[in-house]
């Protein structure tokens, strides 16, 4: 139940920042693009109004979407759903929506059982308390593409962001032992200055697979700032568009620095 009203909060406190930052668009705001290809600042928001929707129990928006470039996979279509649905709405609707929803949504919640299991969206079954942690990282990540778009920053040390660093961060043992293959008994630090600020390191045991080790003596060391590890996990940009400092073996870092993008 503790976790269950600390992600509730989490959530809350981003999306509740997102409308106040809404708040301050003007017309061109709207429009600018943002680092989720084929989507403005407008398709953000309402990115998260059909999510919210969707938990609320009203059935998607009936319209057909385009053969868009930046749709790849069936996933991608059904979010593009609610998005495209609002092209032809203005911004400041798409806010007051989004914030009728969050309403409604923080009073559906507190009669949730927070071991109901429901289907995350990674694709398996796991507790309501589990999806209001994805749901804070997700309109957390989205409130960040919008402050990077908008040329606005903030909020970076939010409740929220927290989640962001659980969930992400599981994926870092994968991309050091098996995307960018490093070898057995092979170490690579991550020093990520924020606020937040996480300095941990992933070893490769004898049989290939990655682990939480000391950061001690790496074989490699990838030194970030907190925002950069964001946009690079959340596959925002690549490595060449952000400054990363590597050391030690330089190959091996590259190879971690080339996959690093953990979301869909």
């Amino acid at each position: 139940m503790e976790q269950m009203r600390a992600y509730t909060a989490a959530y809350e406190q981003t999306v509740r920042s997102t409308l106040a930052l809404a708040g301050t668009f003007d017309e061109a705001d709207w429009d600018r693009p943002t680092e989720c290809p084929g989507w403005t600042v407008k398709d953000q928001l309402s990115h998260l109004v059909g999510i919210e929707l969707e938990l609320l129990g009203e059935p998607p928006a009936e319209v057909d979407v385009p053969e868009f470039e930046h749709i790849r996979n069936d996933f991608g279509r059904s979010l593009e759903r609610a998005v495209h649905a609002r092209r032809p709405v203005p911004g400041p609707a798409v806010a007051a929506e989004l914030a009728d929803a969050l309403e409604r949504r923080l009073a559906q919640i507190p009669g949730i059982d927070p071991e109901r299991v429901v289907r995350l969206p990674e694709g398996r079954d796991g507790t309501y308390t589990e999806l209001m942690r994805v749901r804070a990282m997700d309109c957390w990540t989205h409130e960040q593409d919008v402050r990077r778009a908008v040329g606005r920053p903030g909020n970076l040390d939010a409740p929220a962001a927290h989640c962001f660093w659980e969930l992400l961060s599981r994926g870092l043992p994968l991309i050091v032992a098996r995307r960018a293959k490093a070898g057995p008994g092979r170490t690579v630090a991550f020093e990520i200055t924020g606020p937040p600020d996480f300095h941990v390191a992933v070893r490769v045991d004898d049989e290939g697979r990655g682990h939480w080790a000391e950061p001690g003596n790496p074989d490699a060391a990838l030194a970030m700032e907190w925002e950069t590890y964001v946009r690079l996990t959340a596959g925002r940009c690549t490595a060449d568009a952000v400054d990363v400092r590597v050391s030690g073996d330089r190959d091996l870092g590259d190879r971690v620095l080339a996959h690093m993008a953990l979301t869909p």
